[in-house]
């Protein structure tokens, strides 16, 4: 009986990336690791799977539901699929911190998963690009981070986007200002998070339908819509409700980490206060930050803030720690969308194909392929007996800038001809030079 015939598919949210998308995904990664080690960050690597008890209660109810739960038949352990990056990194910290040098200032690129509805940007599976600095309380850590994710932006190329911050603690005391209750704070948080899809009303009526009162939900709804320009924004809160102590540390804060962010010379136009950006997960504790594309509008791609209670989870006491997250996929999307990819990026890793004449010919081509494979050159070999027209096609077809050939005359005189499709020039060099003329040719 024949085997029955699969049909190939995947599960919904995932996807393979072919060769000319892995070309793409590694220059924007190569980008972001280099903007990393310039700043001091070193890598870390975590498993995919996690302990249940580490994932579960530390990203809020909303956020749990999309857990990937990953038991195996008579695993005595509960695990699962890690959600981000950052409760791994806590963990790591409680369990290894004898290694560790303080401050530790770590990044990751990573995949990681969400039980997500499936859309445009928005997947199952996708990687994180996290850094974090973990053992420093001041507001120049958070400086340090924001700096860091205004260079990776610049460095890949995007004219327009904004990093919005806002304080975890200044939304507190807006709340208290307001009159909400403390117990219902984390019902502020949630609906507020959603501002940019439902809007001020959408806002204001899910807040009262949650059983804050209608005026209290207005006085709140003033405060976060609040727009001056600059510190300006500061300044108007800090009138309002500067003798509510939440409020007072949380504009400190920002003042502090805008002073950092100016010696740092950090455009002003790349950042703002924005007092509508929450951040849903649940263990941020001060300044809070997302970076928004706005031409064209993909929503956030970067987020992060201070979490100082998480590692406390691990450890007997706690240690200051702020990071942040690129949502790489998007970024990835929106560059091919605004063609930020360098031109030289092309479909294949290959420069040069070397040619197969003839059978007869086949072993001084593997030969020549080699002495360039030693010159550096990239480099593979026909290894079809197909004519040459049929090995143009090929290197055409899939991208191959240039062709060597290597037929009787040219084996007799020790030399190769190359040839590059793009123009269609044609040279005819020593098989000892082939090497430097192979670049010389790429390189124009």
């Amino acid at each position: 009986m024949p085997p029955v015939k699969i049909v190939p598919r995947l599960p919904k949210g995932m996807r393979d990336f072919l060769p000319a998308d892995m070309l793409k995904r590694d220059y924007v990664f190569g980008v972001v690791r280099e903007v990393f080690h310039l700043y001091g960050f070193e890598p870390l690597q975590t498993p995919v799977l996690e302990l249940k008890e580490t994932l579960m209660g530390k990203y809020g109810e909303d956020a749990e539901k999309l857990i990937y739960h990953a038991q195996h038949p008579g695993g005595k352990e509960e695990v699962a699929l890690r959600y981000d990056l950052t409760v791994p990194l806590a963990r790591v910290v409680g369990q290894h911190e004898n290694q560790l040098t303080m401050p530790f200032k770590r990044y990751q690129l990573s995949p990681v998963w969400r039980a997500e509805r499936p859309q445009r940007g928005r997947y199952r599976e996708f990687y994180q690009c996290d850094a974090d600095i973990v053992g420093i309380a001041g507001m120049q850590a958070d400086a340090e981070i924001i700096s860091l994710i205004v260079a990776v932006m610049r460095r890949l190329g995007f004219p327009q986007f904004n990093v919005k911050i806002n304080n975890r603690k200044l939304l507190t005391g807006m709340g208290q200002y307001s009159g909400v209750p403390d117990v219902q704070l984390g019902d502020l948080y949630r609906s507020v998070d959603k501002f940019d899809k439902i809007g001020a009303e959408g806002v204001q009526k899910e807040l009262v339908e949650r059983g804050i009162a209608a005026d209290v939900v207005a006085r709140m709804i003033e405060l976060i819509t609040a727009r001056q320009p600059g510190l300006e924004n500061l300044d108007f809160l800090e009138d309002i409700m500067g003798s509510i102590p939440a409020a007072a540390e949380g504009i400190r804060e920002l003042r502090e980490l805008a002073a950092y962010l100016n010696d740092a010379d950090v455009p002003t136009r790349n950042y703002e206060f924005d007092f509508t950006m929450v951040r849903g997960l649940g263990y941020y504790t001060g300044p809070i930050f997302e970076t928004i594309i706005s031409e064209p509008n993909l929503g956030s791609v970067n987020g992060g803030g201070r979490y100082d209670d998480l590692i406390g989870l691990f450890r007997k006491d706690s240690l200051p720690t702020v990071g942040m997250a690129f949502g790489i996929e998007r970024i990835i999307d929106v560059m091919e969308i605004l063609n930020l990819y360098p031109p030289d990026i092309v479909g294949t890793v290959v420069e040069v194909l070397v040619t197969a004449f003839s059978p007869e010919t086949r072993s001084q081509s593997t030969r020549l392929t080699a002495v360039l494979r030693s010159g550096g050159v990239r480099t593979e070999l026909y290894m079809q007996e197909k004519n040459l027209g049929k090995q143009f096609d090929y290197a055409n077809k899939k991208g191959i800038p240039l062709v060597a050939v290597l037929g009787p005359e040219e084996i007799v005189d020790g030399v190769v001809k190359l040839k590059r499709l793009t123009d269609g020039t044609e040279v005819v060099v020593k098989q000892a030079d082939a090497a430097g003329k192979i670049r010389e040719l790429l390189g124009s």
